[in-house]
């Protein structure tokens, strides 16, 4: 040893300290029997007093080791700041967001991009930008493709931010056309994944048109890494551009390395939700009707917004025999696959029903809810379903003192009351309180009947749009009156325009297309 650490006597046991009386270090006192100790050695300023400061360095080590230390602790801090906001995101675009955040952070650029294209070829593809909008992101893949070579082991040869998503310009992945390494040393390091532009406008071998968007852009500089996890591959490359001519430094390499270690796999695992979820909706779109029915003197418009996990709420407007139209909503307990499954074995269930004994709602209800008691035991649902009766039915004249308009008979099992708008009129159907399905031993619900009048229109929701507002049921069911008779003309004739004038006004700042933990379905029926 070396330095005041090491100024004592070195006897025969390591580490002996100097006489605190004499001020000189002497030997270690040892038995008589043992081999005699070898003569000490005195190591000039043994008995030197310290200063407390290299006391602390005899203990830490000197104050260089020190601030390395104390670096190395910084950089580990910030990347682990850095991961923590990055565990907390659980959608795919968030993730991308802030996996471009934070290493824009970490190499000091102002702008980047993610283009997403896993190696699987399962999806989704796509493009994210920082500090760069879709008509950038569009410039910068306009450069022309390169060519990968033999060797490349997935990394697109490319991956500096333009071409292909990426494009470095590169034709056989070392950054210059003609196949040599650029002779300034900013070639890519293309072993470890990495690629540097570290000036774009005088780098040799550059493709014209990477000059081009660098220019236009005003890029001058970039430094590209694969997105590579173990357990899914390669999912892409993630590109971060200077705005003048640079590249990062060891230490930021080395951070950054750290920090996309854990960015990867926690992509993969937010794509792999992202998939779960993407089939989900597919399933139960496939399960709910693909489009609604022309049924004379009515026009239909629905809109459906299910949760990531998938839900079981379902709508069916179906044409019946002799003219008639059957409209029905409600909603499965759970949310998930199993959820869906049910979802679209009750809906079936209940257009059979319909088919056989739709005049009858109360009926169509009482044999689906047999049907759950005998086949669905651990699930309950909520249920509506209306039948309306044929144009023709109606022509005759009414009785003396009756109602105009077309019949309607309803029937609900636990559900929400559809909501009637017209130019004299905007209320709440009185339906009979009852229990949902499979609740009770036996389910049995009076019928109501309702008449439409021509320009009237009968909408049809679920709780979703309730649960969605964060709101008690009074209060939601109270903005949602409020929403439809606040519609303007115009949506009043449209029933497309109505929904979405209704969905806007119930459910603001995005709440109706933000993944809620609730589906909603929102149909809107007007009689002409």
């Amino acid at each position: 040893m070396t330095g005041p650490a090491a100024d004592y006597t070195i006897g025969s046991t390591i580490g002996s300290a100097p006489d605190s009386t004499t001020g000189s270090a002497t030997a270690p006192v040892t038995d008589q029997a043992a081999e005699p100790a070898a003569k000490p050695v005195t190591v000039p300023g043994a008995g030197r007093p310290r200063a407390p400061e290299q006391a602390v360095g005899d203990r830490y080590g000197s104050p260089a080791v020190q601030d390395r230390l104390a670096s190395w602790v910084c950089d580990l801090s910030l990347v682990h700041e850095l991961t923590e906001r990055l565990a907390r995101t659980t959608a795919l675009d968030d993730t991308l967001h802030e996996v471009l955040r934070a290493g824009a952070t970490l190499v000091g650029a102002r702008r980047g991009m993610v283009a997403l294209e896993p190696a699987d070829g399962l999806g989704p593809e796509r493009t994210v930008g920082l500090g760069l909008g879709h008509a950038d992101l569009g410039t910068i893949e306009t450069v022309p493709v390169p060519r990968t070579s033999a060797s490349d082991t997935g990394v697109p040869s490319d991956a500096s931010g333009s071409g292909a998503r990426d494009g470095s310009g590169a034709r056989d992945g070392s950054g210059a056309e003609d196949g040599s390494a650029a002779k300034d040393g900013s070639a890519a390091r293309d072993a470890d994944g990495e690629r540097v532009h570290a000036d774009l406008l005088h780098e040799p071998g550059l493709d014209r048109r990477h000059r081009e968007v660098a220019v236009q852009l005003g890029l001058g500089a970039s430094y590209a890494l694969r997105l590579t996890a173990q357990s899914a591959g390669r999912l892409g490359t993630a590109v971060w551009f200077y705005d003048e001519p640079a590249e990062p430094d060891d230490r930021q390499r080395r951070l950054m390395g750290l920090y996309l270690r854990f960015a990867a796999e926690h992509t993969a695992r937010v794509l792999d939700l992202r998939r779960a979820r993407d089939t989900t909706a597919a399933l139960a779109a496939e399960l709910l009707p693909e489009r609604l029915p022309r049924v004379p003197g009515v026009r239909l418009a629905v809109r459906h917004r299910t949760n990531p996990r998938g839900g079981g709420d379902w709508y069916d407007a179906l044409p019946l025999p002799e003219g008639a139209l059957g409209l029905a909503v409600g909603g499965v307990t759970g949310r998930g696959p199993g959820a869906v499954a049910a979802m679209g074995r009750l809906r079936a269930s209940l257009r059979a029903y319909a088919v056989m004994e739709g005049e009858d709602p109360v009926a169509v209800l009482s044999d689906l809810e047999l049907l759950m008691r005998l086949t669905e035991p651990a699930r309950s649902a909520t249920a509506l379903f209306a039948y309306v009766e044929a144009e023709a039915a109606n022509g005759g004249p009414r009785p003396a003192g009756g109602p105009g308009g077309r019949k309607l008979i309803l029937a609900g099992a636990g559900h929400c009351p559809p909501l009637v708008i017209g130019d004299r009129r905007c209320e709440y159907v009185e339906t009979s309180l009852s229990a949902p399905l499979n609740m009770l031993s036996c389910w049995e619900a009076p019928s109501v009947e309702l008449y439409a009048r021509p320009g009237e229109t009968l909408v049809l929701f679920t709780d979703g749009l309730l649960h969605r507002t964060g709101e008690s049921a009074d209060r939601a069911l109270a903005r949602l009156h409020a929403a439809a008779q606040s519609a303007p003309r115009p949506a009043r004739d449209d029933p497309d325009r109505l929904v979405d004038h209704i969905l806007h006004a119930v459910l603001p700042d995005g709440l109706d297309r933000s993944e809620g933990v609730e589906d909603v379905v929102l149909l809107a029926v007007r009689f002409d």
